[in-house]
């Protein structure tokens, strides 16, 4: 059914590298008008949601899967073939959804903590709020028609222009939509900062301690997995932001000094999957839903396995985020409503030493 070329390419592949192609979005050459997604097999992608209503309903498991339950209350599940991987479902409410999706796009972004866009566009101020507001970010100096006295300067470099002060000046200007810029938004880095050329942490840089409700609720929810008598103490964290076709490859999370302590992982927006793999990139992955609301704790031994995101769900009817939804139902509300709708943000808390 398959030519050789075909053949020749999976079979170098990793059984990581197959599982990401497997449920990765691709678009079917079929269709004609509009772009269609390609059908992708999901029977066997792990889903804690319905895990979870199966064990309220009867108490009964999958083979492999253990249960404990949080100071909470909350059902937390095990791996049996991954010490240290814990994944709570639902474990944050909807109020609480609602106001870390807020934190993640007004003011996680906002300086000393710094984003994908500071190499090139330096530290900018109130992103979302000149998305929301249509302005457009313009390099200062490209010509003398760009120069405006009467605007305020957000950027160093860079400044912010109402929208109609720049199209009344032609296309004499270096410039990009505030709009662009928060949707090319990958990631940022909250408390201390991470150097992504070095993959170490560099404590030299400016940076705030982690916000303290974030630390608050990053302690409760990493009790279950903490060395017994320990206190997980948060000093770093990773917002990473993903849109419709985006991925995050398998990595490990290798830069902190103890793995006993647990990577706090939050879920917030469009439904995604998920891999868990093992020690090696040989080691065939388990694909697990991952819903907003849903945390993830990972410690010990699981903080040796490659893991990462092949794919997120913007259409309606897989997205499933329509309680959500009903959040951001007050009219200041419908910029946040407009991002989830199509995005999906993941909070990642980090004690480093």
């Amino acid at each position: 059914m398959y030519g050789p070329d075909k053949v020749a390419d999976d079979s170098e592949r990793t059984a990581f590298r197959r599982a990401e192609k497997k449920y990765k979005l691709y678009y079917d050459p079929a269709s004609k008008k509009k772009k269609q997604p390609k059908n992708v097999d999901l029977s066997e992608v792990l889903d804690f949601k319905s895990i979870l209503e199966s064990y309220n309903d009867n108490g009964e498991l999958p083979l492999g899967i253990t249960v404990l339950r949080c100071g909470s209350g909350q059902p937390l599940f095990c791996l049996e073939q991954c010490t240290g991987f814990y994944f709570i479902p639902g474990a944050l409410n909807l109020e609480e959804q609602y106001q870390w999706i807020k934190e993640s796009l007004i003011n996680f972004p906002q300086p000393p903590n710094r984003t994908n866009h500071n190499a090139f566009y330096g530290p900018i101020q109130n992103l979302f709020l000149a998305a929301k507001e249509r302005k457009v970010l313009v390099a200062e100096g490209t010509s003398p028609a760009c120069l405006n006295s009467g605007c305020k300067g957000d950027v160093q470099g860079w400044k912010f222009f109402e929208e109609h002060v720049v199209s009344s000046r032609g296309k004499t200007c270096k410039s990009i939509s505030a709009s662009v810029l928060l949707r090319k938004l990958r990631w940022t880095t909250l408390g201390l900062q991470f150097d992504w050329s070095k993959r170490d942490y560099d404590v030299s840089l400016p940076h705030n301690k982690i916000p303290n409700a974030l630390s608050e609720l990053a302690k409760r929810l990493a009790a279950p997995a903490m060395p017994l008598g320990e206190e997980f103490q948060p000093e770093a964290a990773i917002v990473n932001y993903f849109g419709l076709g985006d991925s995050l490859g398998g990595h490990l999370d290798d830069m902190e000094e103890d793995w006993s302590k647990p990577i706090v992982s939050m879920s917030l927006g469009c439904k995604a999957i998920f891999l868990l793999g093992g020690k090696s990139r040989e080691d065939p992955p388990l694909a697990m839903f991952l819903r907003s609301g849903d945390v993830i704790l990972m410690a010990g031994e699981a903080r040796e396995c490659f893991h990462g995101v092949p794919r997120i769900f913007t259409d309606k009817e897989n997205a499933e985020i329509a309680a959500l939804e009903m959040q951001f139902s007050h009219e200041d509300d419908l910029y946040f409503l407009e991002y989830i709708q199509t995005s999906r943000i993941n909070i990642n808390i980090r004690q480093v030493y």
